[in-house]
């Protein structure tokens, strides 16, 4: 596999990108969505190269692809039987040029290495476009929370900050929630390191408690964001969100909170998913109905069908055969396919919009850009839940908390300000419109130039 630079990549650039991407691969071996995400941002990078031959001649590129600091170690912990079980543990710390690393940690049996590199790798130019002081990085472990008792994760999430611990600090690595984990496994990780430490250093991890330095807003505000960002987009177009039908993949966190604020902004969802199939409802997501169901019971979208006689459940793949004008992939990484981009184009899909991390395939993305349909990337369009994240930072810092109202209307300004930074450079870069490239080279600008004032470190 080669790196395929865009059609206008100048051919000075093209040398110093495809020898890149080859060593990227022989050092990373095996690492498969690593290397989908360095491949997606070396892409878009031609232009920016030409224009600023001195972040070739630093080797920027080179040192953004390595991580400062990767982290693998073993978490041992006992089931409610007594019985031992081993995971493995990761946190990449991979950028500090603008902060410290912030980033999420994903308990689920999927968890390796090259997911995590990808992860953070994202997260580098995800947190750079919110304009907020902070690096990126991303953690997790194969634990998987699933089935689990609260006594179990309570064990497994000591065992984990037992060890990382000693890497973290809110100057330092400030991790968040991510799949599997949630408010009850950060109150664990948070108890634990508290514990350790023997100071209570409420900066050290977002998505806390809002009894105990947790920020409102922090739940809705990844999909809260997406569902901005796309907004912004419409608008862009002389369009809006009001009266549209949109399809969400995911019942999680994500897709919730994405169903909510497209409910709020007067559009229409007709459906959700989780592993094992989908529900269309016509009627639109009853959304209380779907939060009794996944947050409070813990329970599948299945149910959610049995208990409202408008929806059918359908088992398995296929949420984008859906007809939509709107598309959300909120579930997980590659669940978009080519196939799916043809369906959800031909059905006359407007804009796609990312909440997850990299859920869909370069050529779905492919498909969508030749097709003409605005399409928003992850490191944009799900940059407001760590943007809220740096939010409840700034409140534990300063010992404050902030009303809904006020920490929506940041979350507000900040999608805004990230969508006018990808348009502006992508038009500004000669190619208006794509928010692939907007995203990447703006972001990547910031952290270079960061690089540069810093030194050869």
């Amino acid at each position: 596999m080669t790196a395929t630079p865009d059609s206008a990549t100048p051919p000075a650039a093209h040398r110093v990108i495809e020898p890149l991407y080859a060593e990227i691969l022989r050092r990373n071996q095996g690492e498969k969505e690593f290397h989908q995400a360095v491949r997606e941002v070396l892409e878009t990078l031609g232009p920016v190269l030409t224009q600023r031959p001195e972040f070739v001649d630093a080797r920027i590129i080179e040192r953004i692809c390595e991580p400062e600091r990767q982290l693998i170690f073993r978490v041992p912990w006992s089931d409610d039987s007594g019985d031992i079980h081993v995971n493995r543990g990761f946190r990449v710390e991979f950028s500090s040029s603008l902060g410290p690393y912030k980033g999420g940690l994903r308990f689920h049996p999927s968890v390796n290495l090259g997911i995590v590199k990808f992860l953070g790798f994202e997260q580098i130019f995800k947190n750079a476009l919110t304009g907020m002081p902070i690096g990126g990085g991303k953690g997790g472990s194969d634990f998987d929370p699933k089935g689990r008792s609260d006594a179990e994760i309570m064990r497994f999430c000591q065992s984990f900050m037992t060890e990382l611990h000693r890497h973290l600090g809110e100057y330092t690595d400030v991790p968040a929630g991510d799949i599997g984990v949630g408010g009850r496994e950060i109150g664990y990780l948070f108890g634990q390191y508290k514990r350790i430490t023997n100071r209570y250093e409420s900066g050290v991890l977002t998505g806390k408690g809002l009894g105990w330095g947790g920020a409102l807003v922090r739940t809705e505000a990844t999909g809260y964001g997406c569902v901005l960002f796309t907004a912004e987009m419409l608008r862009s177009q002389g369009d809006s969100l009001d009266g549209r039908r949109i399809a969400v993949s995911g019942s999680g966190n994500v897709a919730i909170y994405a169903i909510e604020k497209a409910q709020q902004l007067g559009a229409t969802v007709v459906t959700c998913s989780d592993s094992d199939g989908y529900v269309v409802d016509e009627k639109g997501i009853d959304l209380a109905l779907l939060k009794e169901i996944k947050e409070a019971g813990r329970g599948r979208v299945s149910e959610y069908a049995e208990r409202r006689p408008e929806a059918v459940f359908v088992p398995g793949t296929g949420v984008w055969n859906v007809p939509c004008d709107v598309a959300l992939p909120c579930a997980t990484q590659n669940e978009l396919h080519e196939a799916d981009a043809l369906t959800l184009v031909r059905n006359g899909v407007k804009a796609v919009a990312e909440g997850a991390n990299m859920p869909t395939t370069p050529e779905a993305v492919r498909v969508f850009q030749e097709a003409g349909v605005a399409f928003a990337p992850g490191k944009a369009a799900n940059a407001g839940g760590v943007a809220t994240s740096a939010l409840e930072m700034q409140q534990n810092a300063s010992r404050d908390s902030w009303t809904f109202a006020h920490t929506e209307e940041r979350l507000a300004q900040i999608m805004r300000h990230i969508h006018d930074s990808c348009y502006t450079t992508a038009e500004r870069y000669g190619s208006p419109g794509n928010y692939v490239v907007g995203a990447n080279i703006a972001g990547f600008e910031l952290v270079a130039d960061a690089m540069l004032a810093q030194g050869l470190i």
